[in-house]
């Protein structure tokens, strides 16, 4: 080879070293297993919409080509930049921007990267099929039911829901808070692909009640969702007579803890047994939370004792108000 050809080559290589490399795809996170609950605050806050969020990882629904104001809330953070992998993202200044939903069904992913000190955030939002789309109590093949319209003495919190996520199998391993997966909250009637709901201030709760429970002694990488969001249609077929079931809203969670796998709550208060008692540990580590952190969305809790079909559990949700029954 030449000494000119050498020296086209030598340049060329630099070139290539010198050029920028392309981003990786911007896509929601998935879950990986993990022995241990994975951190689950930034050390910075954002607003998005009426929303305030600090989870590492936090999904929200959205109806398709609404647009979604984004903005660094407090001093912590320094500068923030941001990236999306679909829909269009804008600034509208420092530390502030407007996402636009795409028209089309999915899972939209926006990162968050702070400066001071080095941090970030994803926010995967859910676009969803509007609840125009219901036909006859059914989206396609898969039954909706039928929302109650609100009662007068009720909150907004229970207007009948403006969309219906569409999941797949494909999109079940999405993270939509640092510990938690889309999958953990499908109904459990059936289908392909289902619809359902999880409210991003449940997800709040639910971690701040796993980090509780590892403070507690109970090292545990997450909670088992044996009930999360339930269609109208499937909440009747089932028994249930109300019409106002959080898990409606996906704004309820039946959880407990199963490190050992076999789908039953473990003896969390060391007696040696597996029982109720077990479940009102779980409770009571519920009320020492919102105790201890006023700010966390008020809600419901009940416990449930052991029958043939399940183990106890905890029910949490965040309703608005305090209940208990």
């Amino acid at each position: 080879m030449t000494n000119r050809k050498l020296a086209a080559l030598a340049a060329l290589c630099t070139l290539a070293l010198q050029a920028p490399q392309a981003e990786a795809q911007i896509e929601p996170q998935r879950w990986t297993a993990s022995s241990v609950a994975r951190p689950a605050k930034t050390d910075f806050s954002v607003r998005v919409g009426a929303l305030t969020v600090q989870m590492r990882v936090m999904a929200l629904t959205v109806l398709p080509g609404s647009r979604v104001e984004i903005a660094k809330a407090g001093i912590a953070g320094g500068r923030i930049t941001a990236a999306t992998g679909g829909g269009t993202l804008r600034s509208e200044g420092a530390n502030q921007w407007t996402w636009t939903a795409p028209r089309a069904q999915g899972f939209y992913a926006v990162r968050l990267v702070a400066s001071q000190p080095v941090d970030t955030m994803h926010l995967t939002f859910m676009v969803a099929r509007p609840a125009t789309d219901v036909r006859d109590g059914s989206l396609g093949a898969y039954a909706i039911g039928t929302y109650r319209p609100r009662p007068a003495t009720m909150s907004a919190a229970f207007e009948p829901p403006r969309g219906f996520v569409e999941a797949r199998p494909q999109d079940y391993d999405i993270l939509v808070s640092p510990n938690f997966r889309l999958g953990q909250f499908l109904c459990k009637q059936p289908g392909n692909p289902q619809y359902l709901l999880v409210s991003p201030r449940l997800l709040v709760k639910l971690e701040a009640l796993l980090v509780r429970v590892n403070e507690a002694g109970i090292p545990t990488a997450g909670l088992t969702v044996m009930s999360g969001f339930r269609t109208p249609a499937y909440n009747r077929a089932i028994g249930n007579t109300t019409d106002f079931s959080r898990h409606l809203w996906g704004d309820a969670a039946d959880v407990y803890v199963d490190n050992d796998g076999d789908g039953d709550m473990d003896d969390l208060n060391g007696d040696g047994r597996r029982d109720l008692q077990d479940a009102r540990w779980l409770a009571n580590l519920v009320d020492q939370l919102m105790a201890e952190q006023p700010t966390l969305p008020p809600g419901g809790m009940s416990i449930y004792r052991r029958n043939p079909v399940h183990g106890p559990f905890v029910h949490v949700d965040t309703r608005g108000y305090r209940a208990r029954w």
